[in-house]
């Protein structure tokens, strides 16, 4: 059965432009909550197959969006390549043991023996495929992974950081060691994608959160060349795979994009035009709605019908320009997709 989230993918007509939400199997769902309750905490449920495809799915039959996104976590790739991790409340996510030598990075699994750890990634996958394809319909199943650069800072710093003073001292103090932690992520993620792709997985998406933190003048260096050479690894072996990137806070880098992959996320703080200015007829276009929108109908109805009206109903996929924030009402979220399909019904 064709998707009309993979057609849009490809830039193909399709009968109305589809739409899903960053964060989409998350906290504004009380029905989430209810089965976060039930796996005791945040990694017990990523690591929990059978929750996390529930998960998955629930966005699918409560708010109505064209496909639904793998519940996992991105910090699962170095957590099996070796560093504890924890969720602490109120901090998030912390590494026991961060990387501050060529020893620590030593230390850790790499390739296709880290990728093989994360089994239930794949088994939450397969899972998912099956319910998908005895349900019937057209939805399509995203699965994703960090960016080697975010996965990195992560890896570096030992937790969430707002200044990213460690990773980028490493950055101009000793690049050398920066690349190689920046390689060996790269060749897990390799796999990682493969494995999820072979799983069953209908699209791909390369998530970079932090790529703001990076100058305009080395992020091709840092970041996007890396996020590149994943994309193109996966396109030259799954060409029906549609690769996503997006990533966030870089308007000033659009002009210098590259590379072989489908469709480009636009975050919230590029504006639409100058984003298809500079990208429209490369790639199809992700977004990218203020979340906080999210807050108002008026303002949600507002900004799809203008989303609506530069981008035409082509070569686009309607979503957030970040992730759907907690407290979101249900009936919000809602609402934002039936407008998106209403707008753009041809």
């Amino acid at each position: 059965m064709s998707k009309i989230f993979v057609d849009a993918c490809f830039g193909k007509e399709t009968p109305y432009t589809p739409v899903w939400m960053m964060r989409q199997a998350g906290r504004y769902l009380p029905e989430y909550m209810e089965v976060r309750k039930q796996a005791g905490n945040f990694l017990n449920l990523c690591h929990n197959p059978k929750l996390a495809a529930e998960v998955s799915i629930q966005p699918l039959d409560i708010v109505g969006v064209d496909a639904a996104i793998l519940f996992s976590d991105i910090l699962v790739v170095p957590n099996e390549m070796g560093m504890k991790l924890d969720f602490l409340t109120g901090e998030g996510p912390v590494f026991e043991k961060p990387i501050k030598n060529q020893d620590d990075l030593d230390a850790l699994l790499g390739g296709e023996e880290a990728a093989s750890k994360l089994t239930y990634v794949y088994e939450t996958i397969k899972i998912l495929r099956k319910q998908l394809d005895e349900r019937g319909d057209d939805k399509a199943l995203i699965g994703f992974t960090g960016a080697p650069w975010t996965l990195a800072t992560y890896m570096i710093e030992g937790e969430g950081t707002k200044t990213y003073n460690i990773c980028k001292k490493m950055m101009y103090s000793n690049p050398e060691l920066l690349h190689k932690i920046l390689k060996k992520v790269t060749e897990v993620v390799k796999f990682y994608m493969e494995k999820q792709i072979e799983a069953g997985i209908d699209v791909v998406q390369i998530f970079d959160s932090w790529a703001a933190a990076i100058e305009p003048s080395k992020y091709d260096e840092f970041s996007w060349k890396y996020m590149v050479e994943i994309a193109e690894y996966l396109k030259a072996k799954y060409p029906h795979i549609p690769v996503i990137m997006f990533p966030k806070g870089i308007p000033a880098f659009l002009p210098s994009v590259y590379g072989k992959f489908d469709v480009f996320g636009v975050d919230w703080s590029t504006p639409m035009a100058y984003a298809k200015e500079q990208l429209g007829d490369k790639y199809v276009l992700q977004g990218n709605m203020e979340p906080c929108r999210l807050y108002s109908k008026e303002a949600t109805t507002f900004c799809v019908e203008s989303l609506q009206k530069t981008m035409g109903g082509k070569r686009h996929i309607f979503n957030l320009g970040h992730g759907i924030l907690p407290d979101v009402p249900v009936e919000n979220a809602k609402h934002f997709i039936s407008e998106c399909h209403r707008v753009s019904k041809k």
